[in-house]
């Protein structure tokens, strides 16, 4: 087990080399996304939109994070459930995601697909989100804005801490 700072833009040549229970210490840019966010991203790539930001290469951190407290970018920001996004999961990392940010077990067809397409699934501290705050330097809603806390974001991280729950190699801190 060992800690790993690296850069979200890194992860599409590191993630084959991170390992179950690593710690990771991420900075650069991450998207927020939850279910109904999700669910309307789907919905529009399958009719041939663009998705709201690049998903090849990209992190979606599975969070809805409050409004932020003066001199803050953002407000608590902790880790949604991730097993609610698992019937969209496979569908984007066929389509590039390489790293997903939440907490708790994945369904098989998950893991399946993290090792298909070499991606890594990583868990943060749930019920830290008033300290994981601290490592968010910047948000900006992007996309969906009527969904309030659950519209896609993009996030600027430094140091935020994570552990490798699922690896390229299927690797299952859950197991």
């Amino acid at each position: 087990m060992s800690t790993i700072r690296c850069d979200a833009q890194e992860l599409v040549k590191i993630a084959k080399n991170l390992k179950v229970r690593d710690r990771v210490l991420l900075s650069g840019v991450v998207y927020t996304a939850r279910d109904a966010a999700h669910k309307r991203m789907l919905a529009s790539m399958k009719e041939g939109e663009a998705p709201p930001f690049p998903i090849k290469g990209a992190s979606i951190y599975y969070a809805g994070p409050t409004p932020a407290r003066e001199g803050m970018a953002i407000g608590s920001c902790g880790p949604t459930t991730s097993g609610r996004m698992d019937v969209f999961a496979p569908f984007l990392l066929d389509e590039g995601l390489v790293c997903m940010i939440g907490k708790g077990p994945r369904k098989a067809e998950v893991v399946e697909a993290i090792k298909r397409n070499h991606a890594v699934y990583l868990c943060a501290i749930g019920g830290a989100g008033a300290l994981a705050c601290k490592c968010i330097k910047s948000c900006e809603v992007i996309a969906y804005e009527d969904l309030g806390c659950e519209s896609v974001k993009r996030l600027t991280l430094c140091d935020f801490p994570l552990i490798v729950g699922i690896d390229c190699q299927g690797g299952n801190i859950f197991n």
